[in-house]
């Protein structure tokens, strides 16, 4: 008797199971009159308002997000770039200084980096008040360590014969890194730096939410107020721009222009980021934002070790940890399987453009507002949270699978489907299974990623490290602001190692399925 093997294709679909505890208890704590509303905000996607009042207000909200954004983006990406530098050992097998430098520095960046944005946010909020800097500098942290991360790995992944080969022509160390290194670095700062310029825009609107202004703050005035075609005129502003944005970048990215000339390709993006920094700048100036306004720190009392010790006792670590971390896991779930189940039970095309719709929609409203949305028709709960963060990581990870999808062969999808297989079987087998490994590996990451947002529906949410951490700071007590820092900060880094040995595991059966990608099938 043979024993039963889940394939690679079938491991990408079975997180979704996780969708079911979560259906069970939204069912359980659902109420039929918010159903209606709920109805209203969808109808009203196909209505939103167009009075004069409205769109210069979410005109202006946007201008305000965007400019806040690119500030943040090109500051970040600037900082990681410098910081990837020096925080890869092969900067400093090249300038020939011991490689522990490079370590402790990208040990150092991982405790901002594991600081989602909401969290500085809502610190520089308590410590200085409100000022639009903040926004900036709450966005800036955490992506210019991001960025340094991914920049370091690419950097070290460059082989060392070659740069040494350089090196044994007499080259010096400048030289060394300019024609070693960013040749290979280039195309992921055009790829990785256009994606965090999306995060960016979110990230900010997202900080609006929470009042640190934009539209963000317009959306969560539409929908306290149950305004939804208000809600839905800055929705529909947002999504616009950011297809227009993603439509240029694609066209900068297609030109492959660096190939040209590098030196000149670095200048001309220098130029552009340090231009869009400055044009931003005076933007939101016009706008009535004093970015570079006077600051006045609140001052957080006196610390104690009596004060920390009554923290620890006072609050149910036990149970706030083990919601921050069942959170993960269902959003993950949501996240990582519904992708490829929905587009294998609907393998129609134009099923499939209508998933992808809804999946846009969910990208661009903010977590934080999809949960007060669920909350119309049911009680707080971790489900709420759950779905909420679930849907717009699979709205993500969709839109990247069925891009990567649908840029490869259909040679097997096609040899499969001969065969007289059904349309999912074959869909599953031929399209989704050269796709699974690279599609579960960027799963892993996305995971930390999650699990970085939970703080920001846990605030709305009430639920986890996230609900506690907003009580906290509305009481001012700075000792249980720090602990709940120290244990999110310690779970996310524990996330990364653990999420990092599973990268590397599925990255050694990688080849192995593009060597034979029937294989599977066959089996």
């Amino acid at each position: 008797m043979q024993k039963i093997q889940l394939t690679t294709p079938v491991l990408t679909i079975l997180p979704a199971i996780a969708i079911f505890p979560v259906t069970l208890q939204l069912v359980s704590n659902l109420h039929i009159g918010g159903i209606n509303t709920l109805f209203l905000f969808c109808i009203s996607a196909f209505r939103p308002s167009f009075n004069y009042q409205v769109l210069k207000s979410s005109w202006h909200g946007l201008q305000i997000t965007f400019s806040l954004a690119v500030i943040s983006w090109g500051i970040s990406l600037l900082i990681g770039l410098i910081l990837g530098l020096i925080s890869s050992t092969t900067f400093y097998k090249i300038i020939e200084l011991p490689k522990f430098l490079g370590t402790i520095t990208k040990r150092a960046l991982a405790i901002p980096r594991a600081t989602h944005e909401l969290i500085w946010g809502l610190l520089l909020l308590q410590l200085f008040g409100l000022a639009p800097w903040i926004a900036i500098v709450a966005l800036s942290i955490p992506y210019a360590s991001l960025m340094s991360r991914v920049f370091s790995e690419q950097i070290d992944r460059i082989g060392f014969e070659k740069i040494n080969a350089i090196k044994q022509n007499g080259a010096s160390g400048l030289s060394v890194l300019v024609t070693a290194l960013l040749p290979k670095i280039i195309p992921i700062i055009e790829t990785y730096g256009a994606y965090r310029l999306e995060c960016a825009i979110r990230g900010a609107t997202l900080l609006g939410v929470f009042g640190l202004g934009g539209i963000g703050t317009e959306l969560q005035l539409s929908i306290i107020s149950l305004n939804f075609p208000e809600m839905w005129t800055s929705l529909w502003m947002l999504f616009i721009a950011l297809f227009i944005l993603e439509k240029l970048i694609k066209a900068i990215q297609i030109s492959q222009f660096y190939l040209n000339n590098i030196g000149r390709y670095i200048l001309i993006s220098l130029f552009i980021i340090c231009l869009s920094i400055t044009i931003s700048i005076l933007r939101a100036d016009s706008l009535g934002l004093n970015i570079f306004s006077s600051f006045e720190f609140h001052s957080i009392g006196r610390v104690s070790i009596e004060k920390f010790s009554l923290a620890l006792r006072s609050i149910d670590w036990t149970k706030l940890i083990l919601d921050t971390l069942v959170l993960t896991l269902l959003s993950s779930g949501i996240a990582i399987g519904l992708p490829p189940l929905l587009l294998m039970i609907f393998p129609e095309n134009f099923v499939q453009s209508i998933i992808s719709a809804i999946w846009i929609v969910c990208r661009i409203i903010p977590s934080p507002l999809s949960v007060l949305l669920i909350l119309l028709c049911c009680t707080p709960s971790i489900s709420v949270a759950a779905l909420a963060l679930g849907l717009q990581n699979m709205a993500v990870l969709g839109k990247i699978l069925k891009e990567n999808i649908d840029s490869q062969s259909k040679e097997l999808f096609n040899s499969i489907k001969s065969t007289g297989t059904s349309k999912q079987i074959a869909w599953l087998y031929g399209k989704l299974s050269p796709q699974s490994n690279s599609y579960l590996t960027y799963s892993t990451y996305r995971v930390d990623v999650i699990l970085r947002e939970t703080i920001a529906v846990g605030v709305i949410g009430g639920v986890g490290l996230g609900w506690q951490l907003k009580e906290s700071l509305s009481s001012f007590a700075w000792e249980e602001v720090v602990l709940i820092c120290t244990a999110f900060i310690t779970i996310t880094l524990s996330s990364e190692i653990f999420t990092e040995s599973l990268h590397k595991k599925l990255n050694s059966i990688d080849d192995l399925t593009q060597a034979n990608p029937t294989q599977t099938f066959t089996k």
